[in-house]
Order: C-alpha cells, then structure tokens, then sequence
C-alpha cells in the first residue's frame, strides 16, 4: 500500500474549500440556482494564493466535488504543479442540497439565515431550506465518499476540493464528534485543511480499515495566514456582496 514518507500506512488529504462567489449575484438570482455560481476575482485570488502554498506538495491524486467553483478552484491550484495527476469529480462531495430557491432581498437576512439551518444541522431531521437534503443524509454519502477514497489503491496525497458543510463534517468525523458540532469549524474561501489517516490490515489480513484520522492543520488561508481583517464568520462573508465591504 503506498503511504507518506517514513510510515507504513499513512494517507495525507489536503481538503480544501472553493473561493470566494456571489451567491448574489444577478446570474445567481435570474437563474434562481446557486449551483451555477462561479468563482470571482477574488475567489480566483485566493485559489491562486493556496497554489503558490500548495506547489511544493506532490498530489497523487486531485478530486472536485463537480461543481463549477470547486472545479474552478482546483485547476488554479493545479496550475502551480507542473505533473499535476488529471482532476476527477466525486459528486458526493457536492455541497449539501438545497431544497427551493429563496430570493432573499439581502445578503444579511440569506447570512442569518444559513447561520441558523447549519447551526441546527445536528436536529433529527434537519434539512438545507424547506425540501432540501437532511444533514444527516448529506454525512453519510459524504463520508462514503471519503471511505471509498481512502480504501483506493496506490495513493499516499490527495487534493480534495469541496464545500464550507462538507469540509465541517469531513472534520467533525475525523473527531469523532457529532453532526451538530460541525458548526465549530470555521472554513473561509480557500482555506486549506490537512488531515493524515492511518490505515491498517483488518483481523483477517485480508482487508484494510481506517485506524485513525488525525487533523494536523485547520482553515489555513494562504491569501491572509494570520486573517488580518477577517472579522466576519465564513457563512457571513460569503454571503456579504463585494461592493458591500468596508
């Protein structure tokens, strides 16, 4: 089983979120769906930052969710290694589903109101807006994905980039922590997260099983390490229009 350097099982996944967008947007709003947002100047600022960070890392393998921001992200990303592996898409790390669309009439009431669902996602039955998919549920497909991709063969660096819910859950579970304590961890546009697991042979020998997921770094923001002036919350910033920063 190939593993990191000096170790006999050991996997490293650099997880990443996409950069900054405009859940806003005109486009977003005519269209009345938030999957077709792309990334903006400063997302693709931020991407690039992370690559410039990233360009001394060997990636065995590279993994989007699918969608247009992630994919956006992780080909800047890519830009930086020269014998970057080709990127494939995991669409069970797509962002959690949201059930109608809302047009809300500020960035403000849509910041509030994302904070209060994400912040209630370990409520039994809990769903992303009226008819969207159950937290629980998105746990479970999200991690599968995450399971299968660590059982795969001949890997030992990954670059994963996904979504704000996903990321939060994929690291609550490295804890072993609940569903609704995903709220605690931050994670701003295009910030890195490294997380090390180790796999060994299950009883029978024939099998390999995830021993432990250990997090050695958390939204890492390449653009601002020390977030010099990033006083808002992920899900408030994301949701903040650019012409409305001060």
């Amino acid at each position: 089983m190939s593993a990191l350097p000096g170790t006999t099982g050991r996997r490293r996944i650099y997880l990443m979120r996409h950069g900054f967008v405009d859940y806003t947007s005109e486009e977003v709003r005519r269209a009345r769906d938030p999957t077709i947002v792309r990334l903006t100047p400063s997302g693709e600022d931020e991407a690039r930052a992370a690559g410039v960070a990233l360009s001394e890392v060997h990636f065995d393998l590279a993994i989007c969710s699918g969608l247009i921001r992630t994919r956006q992200t992780a080909e800047i990303v890519l830009a930086e290694h020269p014998d970057a592996p080709p990127l494939e898409e995991e669409r069970r790390f797509e962002e959690v589903r949201s059930g109608q669309y809302i047009d809300f009439k500020s960035a403000e009431h849509l910041a509030a109101t994302m904070t209060f669902l994400f912040e209630q996602a370990g409520e039994p039955d809990a769903e992303f807006l009226p008819g969207g998919e159950k937290f629980a549920d998105a746990m479970v497909r999200i991690m599968d994905g995450m399971t299968d991709l660590l059982m795969r063969p001949n890997w030992a660096t990954a670059l994963v980039v996904a979504h704000e819910v996903v990321n939060r859950m994929v690291l609550a579970s490295v804890i072993g922590a609940p569903l609704g304590a995903s709220a605690g961890f931050e994670q701003d546009t295009g910030c890195i997260n490294i997380i090390d697991f180790d796999l060994v042979p299950d009883e029978s020998g024939n099998r390999t099983r995830i021993e432990r997921g250990m997090i050695k770094a958390i939204n890492l923001t390449p653009a601002n390490y020390l977030k010099n002036g990033m006083n808002l919350r992920s899900l408030e910033a994301i949701f903040t229009r650019p012409d409305e920063d001060s």
